[in-house]
């Protein structure tokens, strides 16, 4: 399987990787179970899915089968916005490692860099957006080196092998450079057609720092949240079908191997056993030059998952 190697700790982090967002408790542990039964090795969690002890329970499975060695596997999981104050971090992080039942996580992400006010887990959890009212969001004065210093120390301490941050702008990761001890590895950002992000691309590469595409398939992945902003659906569009049929492959792994080809890994979620393996077999193609800038081209900066739309005062892409 293809990987990016990750600075500091030459750890090899999967090209594709299986994303657990919107993955519903009931099925989890068994989807996590057949995506490594197919072959998958990176999977992209986070405390605010709500399913880690589920994902747990599938990896555990795995691991007590002798399909796979823990350290084959590659677990990502991101730090909640409520949980972004010095005497916060470690603990939740330890919690989310014993929900997974695992001793490391491979990578910690800060899931957005927006610090809210503390939810104790033992009232909320996970504690999403709002407060207990559902409408409320109550923001926090932590600053972003607080947060960062914390995730140092996780590596310090053995909790996180690599860190690393999420939807963050260049302004930000401006700023963690000026002080970070250990520097982000990764960056997951959502990238897709209609969001190319190429600035921000540019400016990784330039820092060293890996990136992570998240929401590849598009607008499709929020058309059950009601969030996908009535555009044309990427498997339907032109550039997308035409390339797929040139290569003899799916419309999704078109999308897939336009991210990869970019250098960036991809976490596609599918409940679908087929699905599963075809996301996977994204790595064994190429897209011509003339379909990767007509793919590129469709770009509108179309940015579906925006803290503002919730609140106004969240407006970290702005």
């Amino acid at each position: 399987m293809a990987s990016i190697v990750l600075k500091r700790t030459n750890q090899k982090m999967p090209v594709v990787g299986f994303g657990l967002w919107k993955v519903t408790k009931s099925t989890c542990a068994d989807t996590v179970y057949a995506a490594i039964k197919s072959g998958y090795r990176l999977f992209d969690g986070a405390g605010d899915y709500g399913n880690e002890k589920e994902a747990g329970e599938g990896v555990r499975r795995a691991l007590s089968e002798g399909i796979v060695k823990r350290e084959e596997l590659f677990i990502t999981s991101k730090l909640w916005n409520t949980f972004h104050a010095k005497e916060h971090v470690n603990k939740i992080a330890k919690k989310q490692l014993d929900l997974w039942g695992i001793d490391q996580f491979d990578l910690f992400l800060i899931h957005f860099p927006i610090a809210l006010q503390y939810v104790d887990p033992s009232h909320r959890y996970p504690p999403e957006w709002w407060g207990d009212d559902g409408k409320t969001v109550t923001l926090a004065n932590v600053s972003m080196q607080e947060t960062w210093t914390c995730m140092e120390e996780l590596v310090d301490q053995g909790v996180a092998k690599n860190i690393g941050i999420s939807n963050c702008s260049g302004s930000i990761i401006c700023d963690i450079f000026r002080y970070a001890r250990i520097e982000p590895q990764v960056l997951q950002v959502e990238i897709h057609p209609y969001l190319t992000q190429e600035p921000l691309l540019k400016f990784a590469k330039t820092l060293g720092i890996a990136v992570t595409a998240y929401s590849s398939f598009g607008p499709q992945s929020y058309l059950e949240l009601g969030m996908d902003k009535g555009v044309t659906a990427l498997f339907e569009h032109d550039a997308i079908t035409s390339a797929a049929s040139k290569v003899g492959k799916t419309t999704a792994q078109v999308l897939l191997r336009w991210a990869i080809q970019r250098g960036m890994a991809v976490i596609p979620k599918s409940n679908s056993p087929d699905r599963l393996v075809q996301n996977l077999q994204s790595e064994d193609f190429e897209l011509s030059e003339d379909d990767m800038k007509a793919i590129s081209a469709l770009n509108i900066n179309l940015r579906l998952n925006d803290p503002a739309e919730i609140d106004p005062r969240m407006a970290i892409f702005a």
